[in-house]
């Protein structure tokens, strides 16, 4: 599995020590990193298809202070998708209101018919990418039936079905970021943690750091706004479970890479 870590605040954190030993771990995650940086102008996104500890790039840019009120990070172990600059995470779509959405996933989509659409028209190769397509395209027809953008009410409702459709049968660690809301899910035991404190929410498959760090809400998304949830759905239950046949697939995709 990748790793995820993730921030939303209500002011600017400096992370440079979080993002260390969060990249750290790519000796066991060795298939790229990424980070995605948010700001008012947008997002800032870095990536490289390396790993994370040996890239110098990353090296000197963590020597410089990482100041932070939302981001999210990724550090890849393929099981889709080759060991390119297009297969790395997060990934940034715009929708038809001009919207960017970002996303990070941690976990496989091993049986999904409504992405195998995005199959052709995705710029990479991966199953994560596809989820955002077809999340984008779902928004952009929300939009067009209702000729408007969508409140921040709407857009959490339209995720929390989405993720929901798709979580039955795959493992679906994600974070996603819509410009105001930090969307966060797991269906997968003991892989994604929520450390609070004041108007700060850190996200990590492996707690950082130390501190009190608990489970995110299992099977439901939640979205974060400045640090603190605005909203949590209600458990879909499709928990993801390792078996012999999923197991196997990976094995033999990995080995293709």
């Amino acid at each position: 599995m990748c790793e995820l870590f993730g921030v939303s605040s209500g002011a600017k954190i400096r992370v440079n020590g979080l993002l260390n030993e969060f990249f750290s771990h790519s000796v066991r995650h060795r298939n790229g990193w990424g980070m995605a940086i948010f700001h008012d102008a947008g997002v800032s996104l870095e990536k490289e298809p390396v790993q994370a500890s040996e890239s110098a790039y990353l090296r000197e840019r963590l020597r410089q202070p990482v100041s932070v009120r939302s981001m999210m990070a990724h550090i890849r172990l393929a099981t889709v998708g080759t060991m390119e600059y297009k297969n790395c995470h997060p990934f940034v779509m715009r929708d038809g209101c001009g919207r960017r959405w970002t996303l990070a996933h941690n976990g496989t989509i091993f049986d999904a018919s409504v992405l195998e659409a995005y199959v052709h028209t995705q710029e990479g190769e991966t199953d994560s990418e596809r989820i955002l397509c077809g999340l984008i395209e779902t928004v952009c027809k929300r939009q067009r039936a209702l000729g408007r953008d969508l409140s921040a009410e709407e857009r959490f409702e339209l995720v929390d079905g989405f993720v929901g459709q798709i979580a039955p049968g795959n493992k679906l660690n994600l974070l996603i970021y819509d410009g105001d809301l930090m969307y966060v899910h797991t269906n997968y035991a003991h892989s994604l943690y929520v450390r609070t404190k004041g108007e700060t929410a850190l996200f990590a498959t492996v707690p950082l750091d130390g501190g009190q760090w608990d489970e995110v809400p299992f099977t439901a998304v939640c979205a974060y706004r400045a640090g603190r949830m605005a909203y949590i759905g209600k458990a879909h239950g499709h928990e993801y479970r390792d078996c012999e046949h999923d197991m196997r697939t990976l094995f033999m995709a990995y080995a293709q890479l």
